[in-house]
């Protein structure tokens, strides 16, 4: 029998193995542990744009020279296979895929709890779940089938280094939705934006974003451009001079790490709140570090480790940038003036 302290009032469901209440979120938060679910799922987005680099810099590319078998006539690797070690990195890439896809589904059983646990209860009308969140997930989940497709074209195609900067950017854009969706997960509800900082740091923060797309693709037209195709017999190269795209590719990153700059010096001169100051100064630090990764590979020769290392980075500051937009507004019902910033505007 259910004490009448801990008896559910109207609108909770039972959980009938314990026999209490589950309450549902009311300002539709995901919970701690969803929230450790959705960054697995960032992280195991990363984790493979990582391992999927490791694979072209090791040539094996093409290890699996079939999709989606291995080899003809067989999904695995085989002994009679010519490609020696490679076969085991390109399949055991291929692998990882199935682990970054069960996160991305556990991401979204996340965040269809609230239906879920209403039907498995039984009790009551399904609960609400929210249809940006649920959007994102789904965008997620279909972006992984999108790269297995993608991935098995690259490989028909020998590695054509269009692909092979599709795939990438293709992961970028996976990326992005896993941690907005991260991200927005602890968000109230779906309430309207409210602008925290001056309009102008607001636009500069998109530009960012627009810069920082730009810098992405020009990344992945020097790496087409350079000595590492994927492959250790099939050499298939962008007809242009890798010296002269890596030093574009250079100049608009000093554009967009001066962008950053004067964002950080705009939030913290202009007042607004620590949380924007804090990611451009976040922002600043991974293109730093970043900066001194690409002149140091640049220079070196492009050695494997510090490739690998720059293709963290690229997310990494990619992560950073899109916290930096993030961090130019919250949502909530608040007026048009907030009291943590002179700046606050609601966003229709």
């Amino acid at each position: 029998m259910v004490s009448r302290l801990n008896a559910p009032s109207e609108g909770d469901a039972v959980d009938p193995s314990v026999g209490g209440p589950v309450r549902s979120h009311v300002d539709g938060r995901v919970g701690r542990v969803g929230r450790r679910i959705l960054l697995v799922n960032v992280v195991a987005e990363v984790g493979i744009v990582v391992t999927g680099g490791l694979v072209r810099l090791t040539g094996s590319g093409l290890g699996c020279p079939t999709w989606p078998e291995c080899t003809d006539g067989s999904l695995v690797p085989v002994t009679t296979q010519s490609e020696g070690f490679h076969k085991f990195i390109e399949f055991g890439n291929r692998l990882l895929t199935f682990a970054v896809l069960v996160a991305a589904l556990a991401a979204l059983l996340v965040v269809l709890r609230p239906w879920l646990a209403a039907r498995l209860a039984r009790l009551g009308p399904p609960g609400a779940v929210r249809r940006p969140l649920l959007a994102l997930a789904v965008a997620v989940n279909i972006g992984i089938v999108g790269q297995a497709v993608l991935g098995g074209i690259t490989v028909l195609l020998d590695l054509h280094p269009a692909t092979v900067a599709a795939h990438f950017l293709l992961s970028i854009a996976m990326i992005s939705a896993a941690y907005l969706l991260f991200r927005r997960s602890s968000d109230p509800a779906d309430r309207p934006v409210v602008v925290v900082v001056a309009r102008e740091l607001r636009w500069l923060a998109r530009t960012l974003v627009v810069v920082g797309i730009g810098v992405l693709v020009l990344g992945t037209v020097v790496t087409g451009s350079g000595p590492h195709s994927g492959d250790a017999d099939v050499i298939t190269r962008f007809s242009l001079d890798v010296r002269m795209m890596s030093w574009l590719h250079a100049d608009v990153v000093l554009v967009f790490l001066g962008m950053a700059l004067a964002f950080t010096f705009a939030a913290r001169l202009s007042g607004a709140p620590k949380a924007a100051t804090r990611a451009g100064l976040t922002l600043l630090i991974a293109c730093v570090l970043q900066g001194a990764i690409g002149y140091t590979q640049y220079f070196t020769g492009v050695p494997i480790p510090l490739v690998s290392l720059h293709m963290l980075g690229a997310c990494l500051v990619w992560i950073s940038t899109l916290e930096v937009l993030i961090s130019t507004r919250r949502r909530g019902s608040a007026p048009a003036r907030d009291a943590d910033s002179p700046h606050s505007v609601v966003v229709p």
